[in-house]
C-alpha cells in the first residue's frame, strides 16, 4: 500500500466541500470505503469517482426537491389550472 494511492479524510472533505466529520459519518455508515491506518482513515484514490458521484447525487437530489417545492409554492394554482387543460 503506497501512500500516493490514498488520500486523507481531510483531503476528501475539501474535495467534496463537506466537513471532515461528515466524511467520518459516511465512512461509519459504509457510504465511503476507507482503510484504518493507525488512528486515521485513508481512502483509496480509485474509489473517489464513486464517492464523488454519490455525494453529488445526494446534493443534486436535494437541490431538485427544493426547486420543485419552490415552484409548487409559487406557481401551484397555475400548475393546477394547466393540469386541467
Amino acid at each position: 500500500m503506497e501512500k500516493k494511492d490514498f488520500i486523507s479524510t481531510i483531503e476528501l472533505a475539501k474535495m467534496l466541500g463537506i466537513s471532515r466529520i461528515a466524511v467520518f459519518k459516511k465512512i461509519k455508515s459504509g457510504r465511503i470505503k476507507a482503510v484504518k491506518v493507525g488512528r486515521s482513515f485513508v481512502i483509496d484514490k480509485k474509489d473517489i469517482v464513486d464517492i464523488v458521484g454519490n455525494v453529488l447525487s445526494d446534493k443534486k437530489k436535494k437541490d431538485v426537491e427544493q426547486a420543485v417545492e419552490k415552484t409548487v409554492r409559487e406557481y401551484g394554482e397555475t400548475l393546477r389550472l394547466l393540469g386541467r387543460e
